[in-house]
């Protein structure tokens, strides 16, 4: 079995899209207070589960065709834009370990395409 060009730009989508979930999750939690208002008219949360909703139809859709030791990993990359967006949005600082860990997930998931 192979992995079709189309599964991988599914699942890197997915883990897009997932990223942006988390981004939108953080920014709702940062909302929440005793009152459960905050809780059910949080419109941030809504957004956050949405998307990571929204990523998993897209991964689903990519997986169903390509080999899974293959896609699977490729949901990594968005620990990659998660940590982007981190920088952006939040101010986060980006380190040499992060970097780093970057650098890592990128070469294992290059290693393991290649062994496809």
């Amino acid at each position: 079995m192979s992995t079709p060009a189309r599964s991988i730009v599914l699942v890197l989508l997915a883990s897009f899209i997932g990223s942006f979930g988390a981004v939108f999750l953080k920014l709702g939690a940062g909302r929440l207070h005793r009152q459960i208002a905050t809780l059910v008219l949080n419109w941030r949360l809504a957004a956050g589960v949405g998307l990571y909703l929204l990523s998993f139809v897209f991964y689903f859709l990519g997986v169903r065709e390509g080999e899974l030791s293959v896609l699977y990993p490729m949901v990594a990359l968005g620990y990659i834009w998660t940590m982007f967006w981190s920088r952006l949005f939040f101010g986060e600082p980006l380190t040499r370990r992060k970097a780093g860990g970057i650098l890592l997930i990128l070469a294992g998931v290059a290693l393991l395409h290649a062994g496809s």
